[in-house]
């Protein structure tokens, strides 16, 4: 939903319902009709008596409902004795404010929703009992959706208040049955009778009592939202955006909304003098993180998704210590270094192996957590997932663990799937040193490849050498220009211009194939004769490779030097407005050329190429150790030990 189409949930309307959520929180009595009491699961019975039946009552419409003694519920004190402490710890008195906070906006809703739908007159008529018979499954389906919405902001309030309290701790079992749409106050007092059984069952101390209610809030939302899904008249919610604005929280529908956890980035940023070699990446990298922060708030797009170049996916892949880390770090502190320059919030995640969970079903949220952290339309966002090849699993691979294919298919949906929108405001980065290692669909959702292989030159190692010795020596530098050669304009010139020609043996032999039939590759025939060409001798050379090869062609097209005032002070440029930023970058743009084509098919088909051999290599190498043990074994064998 457009934020320019939200409506203001009023303060004071909120705070009009804290005496009736305080109400609801200090006591009321539920009797379940669909959820399990703690006291019945627990009851004890003696052997060899049956349970007693229960009574089913044979009067139309009563069969469905539980005839289960009403409990007491005072949530308040469940909170305080579950802190683990005499005292009402921070942790409690936390949770208390925010369900009555999210119990208040979640009647300030049903509320407006009752306006607009019309349930608000019905309920007028139907106290005055004139309510015609005919429209009373009427007035019962707008009592659901009244119902709904609340049972959807309180979730969704809660685990948006609760956010920033998240931790490490997690809670298994936790449910979230009753969920009832007589009405909104029934719906109100049946979630939270639940959550008073799940902290009965789970809350110790105060680490368990928050991670309870958040794992509660997120069951609640997920349960809501499948019944809206076939509920009928939902429009009157779901059409409908409002925020609150003290709290900074979106409703829109039954979507759950994101949140940034906990305070600042907190990492080690590198300068772009400080990173040796890998041109192009650094290069791409920098242009990247000034891409991002072109990104307009109130359109909630990117000038440069619109005129094509942005890279939403890239890979960086690489030896070890060859400077993946430090490229994170560079990246991660030019966008943060800009952001704080125009006032806009910045978030960076990283995507790591603490994330594979061996709970079932656990990894897949942790990897669609960190997703929609990344991909929240109100922040610029960095996502990078270290070490890929070891977080997501290969389909098909007996060695990857089912959570590790639980983050493969969240990540491929993430990147490239149905419901994928690409804003601009978020970038993902994936690195490793073994990229042959990933799934190949995965891979292949990288839109860009950076190359990050090092320092490699003369130049370059007495570059790293001087850099990280730092000032504190007496040692000449001796015949060389310190840092010289990382000229960015030099230095990138001379890295593309190597792609004119493939850098891996089989590809320069398509290469030379194609030249020969086709002389220079200077029009579309030919150069989709030299994909074709690559097809032919790569099968995982797709339609998908074609693509991210247009997509760096694009972003080649966008490669220029946008002043540096422009990231100076936001007047200039970030804060204009977004037609005119869109005319801004489109005035620099480059032409395409034919050799810039060709140079990012090499550059593209090249890795591809490099991943192909390096996973037949390490097979063969395998191969070759079992046979050499098998033969030692028969050699040991045959001679008596």
């Amino acid at each position: 939903m457009d934020a320019r189409n939200e409506m203001e949930l009023p303060e004071e309307e909120i705070r009009r319902f804290y005496p009736q959520a305080l109400s609801l929180l200090t006591g009321f009595e539920h009797a379940p009709r669909l959820g399990h009491s703690v006291v019945e699961a627990q009851a004890d019975l003696s052997a060899g008596i049956a349970a007693p039946s229960r009574f089913r009552p044979t009067t139309p419409g009563l069969l469905g409902r539980g005839t289960g003694r009403a409990d007491g519920v005072n949530l308040l004190e469940r909170i305080e004795n579950a802190g683990g402490d005499e005292l009402l710890t921070p942790a409690a008195a936390t949770l208390a404010r925010v369900l009555r906070r999210a119990v208040a906006i979640a009647m300030a809703v049903a509320e407006d929703v009752a306006a607009r739908s019309g349930g608000g007159e019905l309920k007028r008529i139907n106290l005055e009992t004139r309510l015609p018979a005919a429209r009373h499954r009427e007035f019962a389906e707008l009592l659901a959706v009244e119902s709904l919405a609340a049972l959807s902001v309180l979730a969704n309030a809660t685990a948006f208040l609760l956010a920033e309290h998240e931790g490490t701790y997690n809670v298994e079992g936790v449910t979230s049955d009753e969920v009832l749409t007589d009405n909104p106050q029934t719906a109100l007092q049946g979630a939270l009778w639940e959550l008073d059984q799940n902290l009965s069952r789970h809350a110790h101390d105060d680490q368990s009592l928050l991670a309870t209610a958040l794992a509660w809030a997120e069951a609640l939302s997920s349960t809501v939202a499948a019944r809206g899904e076939t509920a009928p008249r939902v429009g009157a919610f779901t059409g409908a955006a409002w925020r609150v604005a003290e709290d900074d929280f979106p409703i829109a529908g039954f979507a759950p909304p994101t949140r940034a956890h906990g305070g600042p980035v907190a990492m080690s940023f590198k300068k772009p003098e400080e990173v040796v070699g890998n041109a192009i990446a650094k290069h791409q990298a920098i242009r990247l993180a000034r891409m991002l922060v072109a990104y307009d708030f109130d359109r909630m797009m990117n000038p440069f998704v619109e005129l094509g170049g942005f890279v939403f996916t890239f890979l960086g892949d690489g030896r070890p210590g060859t400077g993946k880390t430090t490229l994170i770090q560079m990246m991660a502190g030019l966008i943060n270094d800009y952001c704080q320059m125009a006032g806009y919030p910045f978030r960076y995640r990283n995507l790591s192996v603490d994330s594979i969970d061996s709970y079932q079903g656990k990894s897949g949220q942790n990897a669609r957590a960190f997703v929609n952290a990344i991909i929240d339309p109100k922040v610029i966002a960095f996502g990078s997932i270290d070490d890929i090849d070891q977080i997501a699993g290969r389909r098909g691979d007996r060695q990857s663990s089912s959570g590790q294919q639980e983050i493969t298919a969240v990540l491929m949906e993430a990147f490239a799937g149905a419901s994928t929108v690409v804003r601009g405001n978020a970038t993902f980065g994936m690195f490793s040193n073994h990229a042959e290692n990933i799934d190949d669909a995965l891979r292949q959702r990288a839109s860009a490849r950076f190359l990050i292989d090092g320092p490699k030159s003369r130049d370059d190692y007495i570059d790293i050498l001087g850099l990280l010795m730092g000032p504190r020596h007496d040692i000449p530098i001796g015949d060389h220009d310190l840092m010289r050669a990382q000229a960015m304009q030099r230095a990138v010139a001379a890295e593309y211009s190597r792609h004119s020609r493939p850098a891996e043996e089989g590809l320069a032999r398509v290469f030379d194939s194609v030249s020969r039939d086709f002389g220079p590759l200077d029009n579309m025939a030919d150069l989709g004769s030299y994909l074709h060409a690559i097809a032919r001798a790569e099968p995982r050379f797709t339609g998908r490779a074609v693509k991210n090869i247009t997509d760096a062609v694009k972003a080649r097209a966008m490669d220029f030097d946008m002043p540096d005032e422009w990231f100076e002070t936001p007047e200039p440029f970030l804060h204009q407005p977004y037609e005119r930023k869109l005319q801004m970058i489109e005035a620099l743009r480059k032409p395409v050329t034919p050799e810039m084509v060709v140079q990012e098919i090499n550059r593209y088909a090249d890795s591809e190429w490099r991943y192909a051999e390096n996973a037949d290599e390490r097979a063969i190498q395998e191969a070759v150790r079992s046979m050499e043990r098998m033969a030692e074994a028969r050699r040991r064998f045959e001679g008596g030990g």
